[in-house]
């Protein structure tokens, strides 16, 4: 029986909203502590609330979780059952890990309809959970073991992508390089049958892999790492550069593997860029461990690179060991920034002459945000001819993060899109008839990007409910576009 969903239709003002949808990451303490603040804030404005993401997955017991709706990582789907039976006032918890036959799966199907933050860029989630067991980690009790998706369902993703305009697809994942492993293939053979599809000028970005993973392929990493269509970019975590830390860690690999995928592929792959992420005052690390990650940053001078101060997580057997005083983790922290801030990364290519792919306009909203082929940031001017286009430049300016590029006069611009791009707040996934029905209702869908950054606690997304009486058929794709909204508002980038 089709059941009977009433309109939907969302504001930026939170005060305006019926009900609050909180989504939340579970990496850090702060990131934590602002979820349960945005809690406490719609109780007192007397909010309709559905809880989501790591948080409530990995501790649904928690006291000022009591009496909420909670949505599961693996129940996305579901999201419009969930907010209806919250408005009708009643506590709704949907927990359970998705299967077939008995089996894990990765969870949400992939083809179902979404909303993309940005028309231009596609964000595939190939497998969820890992393999690993790391210590400091609070996101495995919430994702649990790797369980990826077949290869045909991300090849038929990424093809749907581009027939609706996408120019760019990111893959992402706690852990890209073991995709495949649950299931009987491996991370190279995906790349190589979503290359085949990717059209003339389009892009593919690899997300996270930690080191162990990638080693056995690291031949084939490069030649896919050299394809015209991915960007010559990969990061790879190394967390610490002293063995003794990464032991304690559970990290299961040791400097000197990191080092070899890193060489390898810079000399594979030239220009490569390569990220990388670093967490100070782990418990036990010592002076001599902090240097040993300082000369680490120094000799490899990523462009890239994450500093996390270390936050013991509840539940966590890091949270068990003995800490490092607050005030030196802290420091160790502001040291290693400095040896960050320290090198410009892209001073040696000011005059240089590259192609970057246009797809977003940067935050202060004065440029437009394209990348080279080594995903390298560069602004150019905000002229709407560049927007989704392969634009040549010539780079006159670099600052630590950046690179600005001037348009070559008599360059090409390519269109690499096989369509035009859906509208933005346009539903993804859907049959034109749908669309078409959707139509004024749908017309102005906007959502937070604060899940798809890496230091993000969480996220709001307000939804003011309105009653409609239309045919079923209508209430029904509503309820999808309800579902899209959030299945793009899941998503996480590991960058």
């Amino acid at each position: 029986m089709m059941p009977h969903w009433g309109a939907t239709t969302n504001t930026e003002n939170a005060s305006e909203a019926d009900l609050w949808l909180l989504n939340s990451c579970t990496v850090k303490n702060p990131a934590e502590d602002h979820f349960r603040n945005s809690i406490k804030k719609a109780q007192e404005e007397n909010k309709k609330i559905v809880l989501a993401g790591c948080v409530p997955q990995a501790q649904p017991r928690q006291d000022y979780l009591k009496g909420l709706s909670v949505i599961g990582v693996q129940q996305i789907d579901r999201v419009v059952e969930v907010v209806e039976e919250t408005i009708k006032g009643h506590s709704v918890r949907l927990l359970g890990q998705k299967k077939d036959n008995g089996k894990r799966l990765g969870g949400a199907r992939l083809d179902l309809p979404k909303i993309r933050k940005n028309p231009l860029i596609e964000i595939i989630s190939i497998n969820t959970g890992c393999l690993n067991a790391c210590t400091y980690c609070k996101t495995k009790h919430a994702r649990g073991n790797l369980a990826s998706y077949p290869i045909d369902e991300l090849v038929d993703r990424a093809k749907q992508s581009f027939q609706e305009g996408v120019c760019e697809i990111w893959l992402t994942s706690e852990d890209t390089g073991a995709y495949g492993r649950d299931i009987g293939t491996d991370l190279p053979t995906l790349l190589w049958k979503l290359v085949d599809v990717i059209p003339e000028g389009a892009m593919l970005r690899l997300g996270m892999t930690n080191p162990p993973y990638i080693l056995e392929h690291l031949e084939e990493m490069a030649k896919i790492l050299n394809h015209p269509r991915v960007y010559a970019f990969l990061h790879i975590p190394v967390q610490s550069a002293s063995d003794t830390v990464l032991m304690e860690m559970k990290r299961e690999y040791c400097v000197a593997d990191f080092k070899r995928v890193a060489d390898f592929l810079k000399e594979k792959v030239p220009g490569i860029t390569i990220a990388t992420d670093i967490i100070c005052g782990f418990p036990g690390e010592t002076d001599q461990d902090f240097q040993e990650t300082v000369k680490l940053v120094e000799e490899y001078k990523f462009p890239s690179l994450f500093i996390n101060q270390f936050y013991p997580r509840p539940g966590t057997p890091a949270a068990k060991m003995d800490q490092v005083p607050a005030q030196v983790k802290k420091q160790r922290t502001k040291d290693l920034s400095q040896v960050f801030h320290s090198y410009n990364p892209y001073d040696h290519k000011i005059g240089e002459r590259q192609q970057v792919l246009v797809t977003e306009e940067s935050f202060d909203s004065k440029f437009y945000v394209a990348h080279n082929q080594f995903y390298e940031q560069v602004l150019v001017p905000k002229n709407p001819i560049f927007m989704g286009k392969m634009v040549e430049v010539d780079i006159y300016e670099s600052g630590k993060h950046f690179m600005k590029g001037r348009p070559v006069s008599d360059a090409k611009v390519c269109t690499p899109s096989i369509s035009k791009p859906l509208a933005k707040g346009e539903v993804s996934g859907l049959t034109e008839e749908f669309r078409n029905r959707l139509g004024n209702h749908l017309s102005s869908v906007s959502h937070s990007s604060a899940a798809t950054q890496r230091d993000s606690a969480s996220s709001r997304m307000v939804l003011q409910l309105q009653r409609l009486h239309q045919d079923c058929a209508l209430k029904m794709s509503v309820g999808l576009a309800l579902f899209a909204l959030l299945f793009a508002f899941f998503v996480k980038i590991y960058n």
